[in-house]
């Protein structure tokens, strides 16, 4: 009997091991978690005590600061004014001894260099403004009429006046010391490129030409002449903007924007072909007689002109049957 006791436990025992194992495994697993929860936590609570250490630093250092400010306004009105000191007989002061030969405008007020009393002098004239100053006209009689005529085309059109300023006359490509033109990511919207530098702005505008897309073109260079008024890349501006109202048919734009650059930068380097341009859109309007007289011009105020303008310019003149 005794020995089927023993039996009887050591099975039991040998059934229950396995359990227990299991249980202790558990327990480790639990004891691991909670040690990483608590080093977690503990790593939080010393990021709080660092954050409130440095508010407290920095009201301390607020709390200074206003009672500082608070102490030196209150010391500065309670400060008393010093005393006056008694009032001294006045003493009369010695009348200096003046040179016979000083010049005294009180006893000649209308001599020469006596000063004037104030307001009787005859107002300046006004000094004129460098926006005011009259463009060069191009020295040609048959050509002098080409602003009348875009006025006259205008309203014959029925549009609206077209924009004068100085924001609006655009110019050309710029080029670098080898020749290359400046080149942008066609994909950038101008929009985005008015942040940035007039140079990049400039081509941005530019890229949207190349890819024909002449509206974008028109709002990039215009909001570059707008932007940057007095930039040196204004005369090539004017000119590509004027290239972009020439693709799409609207002579009359052009025709404004050519001639801005022809006469208000007749040194710039796109200068000859902006006339040989302005030539044609005053074809496009119907002007033949002036744009005969435009082409005729190119030869005689640019005799150094580049081949391909002067090619052009015999080109359109045969096209035109100018005399």
């Amino acid at each position: 009997m005794f020995r089927r006791l023993i039996a009887c436990f050591a099975f039991v025992t040998i059934l229950a091991a396995p359990a227990a194992a299991q249980d202790a495994a558990d327990a480790i697993v639990r004891i691991n978690r909670l040690e990483s929860q608590f080093r977690q936590m503990s790593g939080q609570i010393e990021e709080l005590q660092f954050e409130n250490r440095q508010l407290k630093e920095q009201l301390r250092k607020f709390q200074e600061d206003v009672e500082f400010r608070f102490q030196e306004g209150r010391g500065g009105s309670k400060a008393a004014p010093p005393a006056a000191a008694p009032a001294r007989p006045a003493q009369p002061q010695a009348q200096p001894q003046r040179r016979s030969d000083v010049f005294d405008p009180s006893e000649a007020p209308g001599a020469p260099g006596a000063p004037l009393p104030l307001g009787s002098t005859p107002p300046s004239a006004p000094l004129a403004s460098a926006d005011a100053v009259s463009p060069m006209p191009i020295p040609s009689g048959a050509v002098s009429g080409i602003e009348e005529l875009i006025e006259s085309d205008e309203m014959a059109a029925g549009g609206g006046p077209l924009d004068l300023s100085p924001a609006s006359r655009t110019s050309t490509i710029p080029q670098g010391a080898g020749g290359a033109i400046l080149r942008a990511n066609p994909d950038q919207s101008v929009a985005a490129a008015s942040v940035s530098d007039p140079r990049s702005d400039y081509a941005t505008a530019y890229a949207y030409l190349t890819r024909q897309q002449f509206d974008q073109a028109e709002m990039g260079f215009r909001r570059f002449l707008q932007s940057n008024p007095r930039d040196k890349l204004v005369p090539d501006a004017s000119y590509w903007l004027g290239e972009t109202y020439l693709q799409r048919g609207r002579y009359r734009e052009a025709a404004e924007q050519f001639l801005n650059v022809s006469t208000d930068h007749p040194d710039a380097a796109r200068a000859p072909e902006a006339l040989l341009k302005l030539g044609v859109a005053l074809s496009g309007l119907g002007a033949h007689d002036r744009a005969c007289a435009v082409y005729a011009e190119i030869e005689r105020k640019y005799p150094q002109a580049p081949a391909t303008v002067r090619q052009g310019a015999e080109r359109e003149q045969k096209r035109a049957k100018c005399s």
